[in-house]
């Protein structure tokens, strides 16, 4: 293996939008070929055409290139090893199929849909659980019990079949993995898996060996669910006399809360995508959340994804994409599942947005500010964009955390009046407009002459006046430090907020 060219594949099946499991397998197929000098290829793989989804392909594409993961071949750029959809690569699998049967490592079924139920219920009565193996093969009707020539009279006659391996009888079948070591498993307790379809097309367990022979695939690094299936695989590259490749089967991606594999239903039900993109499924006409339109940043869900079942060796927790890709190592990976942390992903998503140039988030707010019909000067939204920043996690929360700073409140948050207007505050408050209107409006002259000339000197609750001027200036009790509000909202526009607040709430009783 260490003299082949290193090249990985991520395969989705078109049957819907992309889970953020499967983003993380393409992400660490990335980090290894990269880190490796080798090629990433992407192959859609719908052998199955009763669950195909119109648009699942494209939207496979597109999330990739939201993301910044790039691929060196694959259905949507090509490349010398296509084509890499295996619809169009259908006439190649037959051959394959027929060398197994030739050679004796496959055979044709011909078991109806009824027959398998009714020998499934019949083992059933007798508190077995059926399955199509070396211990039953011979009570069904395939080319084993039938015999060869039965079996060519039926197909000849246009019975369906299908063609389905035959593994050997009680052999133990290794499968070496790059993060689990040697996993090991008995012939007996695996079944002959359907390998061709009556419909002319291989199942995936055919097709995906087949092709990433043909496409020189080094490592297969893909996804804890298909570990059961590797002895099959292995077995198939032995039938068929090829080197296989290295595999690695990654932890699955849990749900934050009790057990069990990460759903879209955890993510409706606890407020969070569990798709890269939104989704507007064709069928049902249901659309799913994507962390692109929630405002995540496409830097911070993969650095997220990276953290989610490998660790580094140092505690560092931001990466840039290429410093993922050197410090990236399979040996690193657990073989424990990773469960999703909601609270993670905003974390991550918060430190990325801070590390956005400052005209990048000045353009989101400006944006916003034109949206709700105000005005400002660019020079003073980047004032704000550079103020506020840092309570910022998502672009959509912009408005409402800087609204006050373009348009004066209309109205103010009774509990924070109950709590912050005590009576004689409106004395207070006309006093603020005194100080506003006769001392040099600059932010130490005005810090002496109201925390310490007035406030101070007269015993009064420093919280108590600087949060019901806050209360008048915003409308509730949030925001920056309340002088740096001020100065940038100017003396004329601060009084009148002040003045409308007296007149507005009024004096309050004991």
């Amino acid at each position: 293996m260490e003299n082949r060219p290193v090249r990985v594949r991520f395969a989705p099946s078109p049957t819907g939008p992309l889970h953020i499991g499967g983003v993380r397998t393409a992400l660490y197929n990335y980090l290894f070929a990269r880190q490796h000098g080798g090629k990433m290829i992407l192959r859609i793989e719908d052998t199955d055409q009763t669950r195909f989804v119109p648009g699942a392909e494209a939207y496979i594409v597109e999330a990739f290139q939201w993301l910044g993961i790039q691929f060196d071949e694959g259905v949507h750029i090509g490349g010398s090893y296509g084509p890499y959809r295996q619809s169009d690569r259908k006439d190649l699998y037959r051959q394959y199929a027929d060398y197994l049967i030739t050679h004796g490592w496959a055979y044709y079924a011909f078991d109806t849909p009824e027959a398998l139920d009714a020998k499934r219920k019949e083992f059933e009565a007798e508190k077995r659980t059926f399955q199509y193996d070396c211990t039953t093969r011979s009570m069904m009707a395939n080319s084993i019990s039938l015999g060869i020539e039965e079996a060519q009279r039926r197909i000849a006659s246009g019975q369906p079949y299908v063609v389905r391996f035959q593994f050997p009888e009680n052999i133990d079948i290794t499968v070496h993995d790059l993060i689990r070591g040697e996993v090991t498993m008995n012939s007996r307790l695996l079944d002959d898996k359907v390998l061709f379809k009556s419909d002319g097309m291989p199942t995936y367990h055919l097709a995906n060996i087949v092709d990433d022979h043909l496409m020189e695939i080094t490592h297969v690094i893909r996804g804890e669910e298909w570990l059961p299936s590797a002895p099959l695989h292995v077995m198939l590259y032995q039938a068929f006399g090829w080197q296989a490749p290295e595999f690695a089967h990654l932890p699955l991606l849990l749900k934050p809360e009790g057990n069990g594999k990460l759903s879209k239903r955890d993510g409706d039900r606890l407020g969070f995508p569990v798709f890269p993109l939104e989704w507007h499924d064709p069928k049902s006409g249901e659309t799913s959340s994507g962390y692109r339109e929630q405002g995540y940043l496409p830097q911070a869900v993969v650095n997220m994804l990276a953290l989610l079942g490998w660790h580094p060796e140092t505690d560092q927790e931001l990466f840039t994409l290429d410093e993922l890709t050197a410090q990236f190592s399979i040996g690193h990976i657990s073989k424990n599942g990773a469960k999703f942390n909601v609270d993670k992903a905003r974390w991550f998503q918060h430190e990325y947005f801070q590390k956005l140039p400052l005209s990048e988030v000045a353009d989101m707010l400006e944006a916003q500010v034109k949206e709700h019909q105000a005005t400002a000067s660019r020079s003073y939204i980047e004032q704000v964009a550079s103020l506020m920043r840092e309570r910022i996690t998502f672009p959509s929360e912009l408005w409402d955390t800087c609204c006050y700073f373009f348009t004066a409140p209309t109205a103010y948050d009774p509990a924070a009046i109950k709590k912050r207007w005590k009576p004689g505050m409106t004395i207070h408050m006309a006093k603020v407009i005194d100080l506003l209107r006769t001392k040099p409006f600059e932010y130490e002259a005005l810090h002496k002459a109201l925390l310490d000339d007035y406030i101070a000197a007269n015993g009064l609750n420093t919280g108590s006046i600087m949060n019901s001027l806050r209360l008048a200036v915003v409308g509730k009790t949030v925001g920056p430090d309340m002088l740096t509000l001020v100065m940038m909202l100017g003396k004329e526009e601060t009084i009148r907020r002040v003045q409308r607040a007296i007149d507005t709430i009024g004096e309050v009783a004991e």
